[in-house]
Parts: structure tokens; C-alpha cells; sequence
């Protein structure tokens, strides 16, 4: 695994609406073997031309989406002792908000915050306020300067995001937003390691997953694939008070196969063809039934009458908390079959009789 990579893409602020630190790495990467170019919205579309003629016809356009953008906040509101109110960009568990170190970004540079929670200390605490619910709007951020020095500083609208760096424990790999730069990471080092195929290949860093799908279907709209492949985060609750029933995938177990999500059920032929191509080239793999949370590939499933989609989750361990946690084998299997897939994505036919 290319870890200095999935680092920087990892330790990358980028909240929805506002990826344009992630984009220069994507840019950077795939620059040498893909033709880039970047939409009104901001999805960068990383085209690789098939390398080898098809059948019949023009090569087939296979789609792959993985977003860029991570949960996070923008200012919404300054007070007049300079503290700052904060509007949620994602699904953020206030629970796993307290104590939490951000960075407010502006136009003049980064600016070191606390996020502070709108409560008295521990020993202050009668047993209701002890017992009251936590909410996002409890939350806002100390900055260390008055109201005037703030108000000039920060406007509303700026991007603030977590400061948490990357950290590995033997296999394990851990940041901030692992959700959805190893799915990014993932899509780069894919498309590099696909020496022939007879697809047109279109890799899209995505914009504003974390709030609606939004990027994935415009872009898949103006792709018009005919088939879409999105890569991203799935649970990994193999973790200590979660039944073995809950658990969706567990880390160190290979790339997980989605059968299913909330927002969209795969495509059964692409489910099968990801199947045997695991099977074939013996790359460790599991299958991903997500009750809840959704993927890039349920917005562009649903363009132009309908597109075979399907999504290659990497087991993540905390999601969308500061630190999202994934095994470096399983991500390097997530490569490896989807560099197969695109090698092998003309032999599929997701037609149905």
C-alpha cells in the first residue's frame, strides 16, 4: 500500500462544496495517464481512453465514482465574544463530537479552534443536565479572540474541519475521513494498475456525496455510462458490544462486495461478475448487506432510464467519527479487484431477458 498517498489524501480538508485541496491530488496523480478535466460543480473526470479495441462497436463507458469530500461544517453565525455556531455538513453523531480540536478555514489561512460543548463541567452537573440530549447545535468553536477580531477574520461560509492527523497501528490505518479518501485512494491506484482494457474508463472524484449524491449524478448524467461502479466506505462493526449479526464486515477479512444499501439494491450481474473475478484471481473478499447509509452509485443509478450500478466498499471500523479505521490488506484487495473488474469490464452483460 502506498501509504504516504493514502496519508495526504486522508489529512486533506475538504468539507461538501469545497474539495479543491483534494482535486490538486487527484490532478497530480493521474495526471501522467488520464485525460482530466473538471465540471461546474467540481467533480474532477480523470478520462483513460481503452487501450485495446473493442468487439463490436465503440468501447463501452464504465463510470467510476469515489467523492472526495468529507463531513465537516461551515460558519453560520459569530458572536459578539467571537465564538463561532457552526452548520452541520453531513451526518455528524453529536455524541462523537466533544473535546475536539478543529480548523477553521478563511481567506487569509487556516485558524486553530476548540469545538466546545454549550455545558457546565462534569462536577457541576445536576443529574438532568447530566442526562440532557447532545445535539449539534450544542456544539461551537472557540477560536481565542474577541468579537471584533473574529468578525474580521472568519466570515460566514468558511469551511471548518476536523484536525486529526494519520496514524497506523500494525495493519490498521487511521484519520479523519478515511470516508471517502481510501475510496479515492482506491480509485487512483486502480486505474494506474489497469494496463489494458477495452472500456473507456472515466474516474470521477466526486463532489457533495456527503449531502445528497449530488456531484455522482450530474456527472453520471453527463457521462451517460453504461456501467457505474462506485467505491466507498461500509461498516466494519467488529467491534466490542455489537452483536455478530450487525457487524456488515469486519476488518482485516478482504474488500467487501455490496449486494446492498439504502440506496440502492446492485446490480446482480455486476454482484456476480465482482464474485468470480475475487474468486479467480484469489483475492480475499467478503459480502456487504448495509441496511442504512447510501452510496454514489444509487444516484447514478437512476439517470437515463436506468444504469447497472454496484459499489466495492472498504471495511471501515468508526465511521463518521475522527477516526475512521481500515486494514491496509483490505484496502490493497479493494485495488486489486477492481483493477481486474476494469480490465475485465467488457466481458459483462448486465442485460436482462
Amino acid at each position: 500500500m502506498n501509504v504516504k498517498l493514502l496519508q495526504k489524501l486522508t489529512e486533506a480538508h475538504g468539507v461538501p462544496g469545497q474539495e479543491d485541496a483534494i482535486r490538486e491530488i487527484v490532478r497530480e496523480e493521474l495526471k501522467k495517464v488520464c485525460d482530466i478535466s473538471v465540471d461546474s460543480m467540481g467533480n474532477m473526470i480523470c478520462f483513460k481512453a481503452a487501450t485495446e479495441k473493442a468487439k463490436k462497436g465503440e468501447p463501452k463507458k464504465l463510470m467510476l465514482a469515489a467523492h472526495m469530500d468529507e463531513i465537516g461544517f461551515m460558519v453560520k453565525f459569530i458572536d459578539d465574544k467571537g465564538f463561532l455556531r457552526l452548520q452541520p455538513l453531513g451526518g455528524w453523531d453529536p455524541r462523537q463530537m466533544a473535546s475536539q480540536r478543529v480548523i477553521v478555514h478563511t481567506k487569509s489561512g487556516p485558524i486553530n479552534g476548540l469545538l466546545g460543548l454549550q455545558t457546565k463541567p462534569k462536577h457541576m452537573l445536576t443529574p438532568e443536565e447530566a442526562n440532557k440530549p447532545v445535539t449539534t447545535d450544542s456544539y461551537f468553536v472557540d477560536i481565542g479572540m474577541d468579537g471584533d477580531t473574529a468578525k474580521k477574520k472568519v466570515r460566514l461560509g468558511d469551511m471548518v474541519t476536523m484536525d486529526r492527523t494519520f496514524q497506523q497501528m500494525g495493519k490498521l490505518c487511521t484519520c479523519k475521513c478515511m470516508d471517502d479518501r481510501v475510496s479515492v485512494y482506491t480509485m487512483i491506484e486502480a486505474v494506474k494498475a489497469a494496463k489494458t482494457h477495452s472500456v473507456d474508463v472515466y474516474a470521477v472524484a466526486t463532489v457533495q456525496e456527503e449531502v445528497g449524491l449530488r456531484g455522482a449524478t450530474t456527472s453520471g448524467w453527463a457521462i451517460k455510462p453504461d456501467v457505474a461502479i462506485a467505491i466507498d466506505i461500509t461498516l466494519a462493526n467488529d467491534i466490542p458490544g455489537i452483536p455478530e449479526t450487525d457487524h456488515v464486515t469486519k476488518l482485516g477479512e478482504g474488500t467487501a462486495i455490496k449486494i446492498m444499501d439504502s440506496s440502492l439494491i446492485c446490480h446482480p450481474k455486476i454482484v456476480e461478475h465482482f464474485r468470480e473475478l475475487a474468486e479467480k484471481n484469489k483475492i480475499k473478499h467478503q459480502m456487504e448487506v448495509l441496511p442504512f447509509g447510501g452510496t454514489d452509485a444509487g444516484g447514478i443509478q437512476r439517470l437515463h432510464g436506468g444504469i447497472p450500478s454496484f459499489t466495492l466498499s472498504i471495511p471501515t471500523r468508526y465511521v463518521h467519527t475522527v477516526n475512521e479505521t481500515v486494514h491496509s490488506d483490505d484496502v490493497d484487495a479493494s485495488v486489486k479487484l477492481l483493477a481486474r473488474y476494469i480490465e475485465d469490464a467488457h466481458n459483462g452483460d448486465y442485460s436482462y431477458k
